[in-house]
This record gives structure tokens, sequence and C-alpha cells, in this order.
């Protein structure tokens, strides 16, 4: 028997949120997009994607209202925004029970703090917005030598595009 595609027998917002973000790729995509990546060439070229793949997520993305097209480039909608939590989350949890140490830190702009789970910097005690946020290499972060990767080894806001050359 094959495989569904979708969860419409079920009656849970789950399973109506992972028909939109739930197939693989999708929230890589989303994370890099939080990241700064805007362009078609940059996803595919620091996720590494088969090219059909990424196309078919990009338009899945922009078609459930996650992520916009302006121009040549992917922006998030505010809708796609407010899966930050859920994406820094899962980050988290992978660096606390599958990495041996954080390929990505997550920093308070203001103070410096490392922003926690809950999205509060604990130096100083505010929820950090996600404009406030910086992206930092951490010490298990694989050094790749695509464009994009290589930018992420500097600090850089979330949601700031990145631009490689």
């Amino acid at each position: 028997m094959a495989l569904g595609k979708d969860y419409a027998a079920q009656d849970c917002s789950l399973a109506r949120a992972l028909e939109v973000v739930g197939e693989r790729w999708t929230l890589l995509i989303v994370r890099d997009a939080f990241y700064g990546v805007r362009r078609f060439s940059d996803f595919l070229a620091h996720l590494d994607v088969p090219r059909a793949v990424l196309s078919a997520r990009l338009q899945s993305l922009v078609e459930s209202g996650v992520l916009a097209k302006d121009g040549h480039d992917y922006v998030l909608t505010d809708m796609g925004k407010e899966l930050w939590p859920v994406v820094h989350t899962l980050a988290r949890w992978g660096e606390e029970h599958l990495s041996a140490e954080p390929c990505r830190l997550f920093v308070h702009a203001g103070c410096g703090g490392r922003v926690g789970t809950d999205g509060v910097c604990p130096a100083c005690g505010r929820p950090v917005p996600l404009e406030d946020t910086e992206i930092h290499a951490g010490p298990g972060a694989r050094h790749r030598d695509d464009p994009v990767s290589r930018l992420l080894r500097t600090p850089h806001r979330l949601l700031e595009p990145l631009r490689p050359v």
C-alpha cells in the first residue's frame, strides 16, 4: 500500500501544520530563510537539495503563505516568521540530544547573551525579538565551502539578507 501524501483523515492542527512544513527539506528551507537566504541559487548551494525538490518546496511554501516571492527573492511572511520558535526550539533540541556541540548560536544583539529556547535572553531577562537575534557559528559548525556557509561564519542578524557573491 502506498503511503499517503497528506493527513486528510486526521482531525488535528498538528497534522494540518505538517502538511505545510512536514516534508523533507521544508524546515531547512525555512531555517535558511531566517538566516537571510533569499535566492533560489543560494538555497540550492547551501542545502545541496535536488533542484526539482527545492522548486516544489519553495512553490508550496509560497502557496501556503509561509514565504512570499519578491522579484527573485523569497522572503518570510508574518506567518512564516511565526515559525521561528519552532525552528529555534527544534535546533536546540537537536543540539542537546543529537550533537556533541552546537553548530549555530543565537545571540541577543543588544547585550550578547545567548537566547534561550523560550526566546528570552538570560543575561538581560528580556524577550528577544527576531530582528534582534544574531546567528553565530558554534563550535560544532562544519566549515563547508559554499557561499552561504562562508557568510554564516561571521555574526549576522536573522532575516538580514545574505548576498553571496
